[in-house]
């Protein structure tokens, strides 16, 4: 143990990517069909050599638990769908755990439940042979406070390794897990609420890391994210991405790793989430899933466009999203499932690497209306694809807030996105050519009309009906 401590300070300084060994694996990457940044354009993924936009919804979180896995990734597969969010939670109605429970009713945490992880590996290769990519969640803060910490195997009352005088875990943790009052996330040495009884906690975590990367590690599919919305201070993260990538760099494997923090909705004033930002080495991939909450209509595209900005000034790495909230709840400032949509598309059109609809009932899952805006996209990439376009705002006049977004390759390629309707002048003075028009419904995912202009003037876009619309503007050869 004490080895690995000392491996992770220096680890912690200089990032995992520059562990011993690191640059050979990645190296390989590309030939192994292992999901990495897309070389000719790190914004976005590569998968088996192609670069890739990554779209989904689901109706879990947990989907490894769900016994009708397969159809459902069969209907996501079926609209153009290739990303899914898995949490390692097991907290809902048919779930199972993973430690094995006894015949008196408590856990031998040192003992496997064979059927977790059965699910888990189901789960890996189902999803690999259909070329899905799985964002896993190691840790869920909800799986470890109130209700769910009284019947959690790792609440010292409910197994056999260790007590709460052992272990300095109490029983019972009633405050919402955004307060960090629970100590099994302080478990590293030098964290606030560090204590070296922890260490009993902390040799348990680390067991089920190994195993879970005894299979994940085995499958190129897998990006890894450390926890779910965490307010816990960034070290906890830090210290589970270095021992991950010491595990998968003595296999000769690359991995991608993040943690997503709660305070993603406001990232000015989030110290954790600067820390992502700034330094790459250590987070390979940024998960901003939390801009997704509280922000609405045009302030949701600012907080988008200034993390971006951010990012362009480090090496450059995908942005994931890999929950949208909008269904309909208004819990958390979720929003409608029209606001679950048009944060979907802003985010692809903003610049975003993967985008993924929220379960219900703070998202729209895979219903009819995310359904919907996959098949859109999907055609928007038959006509351009969206690594080979930026947001162009400063193209486009007369118009109204939350109206129109746009991407662009200047005077070759165009797409457009209206929320609801409307018309837009976008700037074509320098180019004095024709342009073919395409239109996708947003609302339905077919295409709509096709059109034709002439460039050299700024031109008057009109959407065809207050729906959402995506028009692909391309000039002719």
């Amino acid at each position: 143990m004490k080895s690995f401590i000392n491996f992770l300070v220096v680890v912690m300084v200089a990032g995992p990517g520059c562990s011993p060994g690191n640059q050979n694996a990645a190296d390989k990457s590309r030939e192994a069909g292992i999901i990495r940044p897309y070389p000719e354009n790190p914004r976005y993924w590569e998968y088996k050599g192609e670069p890739v936009l990554l779209l989904g919804g689901s109706k879990d979180d947990n989907l490894f638990q769900d016994e009708d896995i397969e159809a459902h990734l069969d209907e996501l597969q079926a609209i153009g769908g290739n990303y899914i969010r898995n949490t390692l939670s097991a907290r809902d109605s048919g779930n199972v755990v993973r430690f094995l429970k006894l015949a008196d009713g408590k856990y031998d945490l040192d003992q496997w439940n064979p059927e977790y992880w059965r699910r888990f590996e189901n789960m890996l290769v189902l999803t690999s042979e259909r070329n899905i990519i799985v964002q896993l969640e190691l840790w869920d803060r909800f799986d470890y406070s109130r209700e769910s910490w009284t019947d959690s195997p790792w609440n010292p009352g409910n197994n056999i390794n260790y007590t709460e005088e052992e272990t300095g875990l109490a029983q019972i943790y009633p405050d919402h897990p955004g307060k960090d009052k629970q100590p099994f996330f302080h478990s590293v040495p030098g964290m606030r609420d560090y204590t070296d009884k922890l260490d009993r906690v902390r040799s348990y975590q680390e067991k089920y890391i190994i195993k879970l990367l005894s299979y994940s590690l085995n499958f190129g599919n897998v990006l890894y994210c450390m926890d779910n919305e965490t307010s816990t201070p960034p070290e906890w993260g830090r210290y589970w991405m270095a021992f991950i990538d010491s595990i998968a760099d003595e296999k000769g494997k690359q991995v991608y790793m993040t943690d997503m923090f709660d305070q993603f909705f406001t990232p000015q004033t989030c110290p954790s989430c600067l820390q992502v930002l700034e330094n790459p080495d250590i987070y390979t991939f940024i998960d901003v899933s939390q801009i997704n909450s509280r922000n609405f209509d045009e302030s949701h595209w600012d907080t988008l466009q200034w993390i971006l900005r951010v990012r362009e000034q480090f090496p450059l790495r995908p942005v994931n999203n890999t929950k949208i909230y909008g269904g309909g709840n208004s819990t958390w400032g979720s929003g409608s499932n029209e606001d679950g949509v048009e944060r979907f598309c802003r985010n692809v059109m903003g610049g975003c690497a993967s985008a993924r609809h929220h379960r219900p009932i703070t998202g729209n899952g895979l219903n009819d209306k995310s359904k919907a805006s996959i098949r859109a996209l999907r055609r928007v990439e038959t006509l351009v694809k969206f690594w080979e376009v930026v947001p162009r705002m400063d193209l486009l006049s007369q118009r109204e807030t939350d109206e129109a977004y746009l991407s662009a390759e200047e005077g070759e390629k165009y797409i457009l996105y209206f929320t609801k309707g409307g018309a837009v002048n976008l700037d074509l003075k320098p180019y004095d050519k024709s342009y073919h028009l395409n239109w996708i419904s947003v609302n339905s995912g077919e295409w709509g009309g096709e059109a034709a202009i002439k460039g050299g003037s700024s031109r008057e876009i009109t959407a065809p009906d207050q729906g959402g619309w995506f028009v692909v503007i391309k000039g002719d050869l």
